[in-house]
């Protein structure tokens, strides 16, 4: 196998896993949201951190899968290594606040109100879609197809 062969291949598996993480963070947001009111109790406190573990999995997939194949500088095509120069500030301040929502719900802890999880939800919610417009422009620059199943 080739060089620019092997690097095809290994994209595809990191974008894969970064397509993988994005929509096992989308199924369990659904699966959070639906319990809606929430209430301290077990059931909302599993999902809730099910949730974070997968977020911060997601998060750190597309950091330290992707971001970090660019910057290592085994990217060559200039399109690519542009765009996530360009939109790589707005990726951070998602990874910024998917870190702040994870810090305030991450254990189970005695005095966490769920009366601001509804509203902290749906702002993660926008944020997520955010994020997804952002890495789906870095996809598209690698030139591989969207899986239909990355945004839910």
């Amino acid at each position: 196998m080739t060089t620019a062969n092997q690097n095809n291949v290994n994209t595809r598996k990191t974008l894969d896993s970064l397509l993988g993480a994005r929509k096992e963070t989308l199924s369990l947001y659904t699966e959070l949201a639906s319990l809606r009111p929430f209430k301290e109790e077990q059931a909302v406190n599993v999902v809730l951190q099910e949730f974070c573990e997968t977020l911060m999995d997601y998060t750190a997939s597309a950091h330290f899968q992707l971001y970090r194949f660019l910057e290592d500088g085994s990217e060559r095509r200039a399109n690519v290594r542009d765009l996530a120069e360009k939109i790589y500030p707005d990726i951070s301040m998602t990874t910024e606040q998917f870190l702040d929502f994870n810090d305030k719900y991450e254990e189970e802890q005695e005095g966490v109100h769920f009366s601001s999880l509804g509203n902290d939800l749906s702002s993660l919610g926008e944020i997520l879609a955010d994020r997804i417009v952002y890495e789906d422009q870095v996809i598209s620059a690698f030139g591989a197809p969207k899986n239909e199943s990355a945004v839910a």
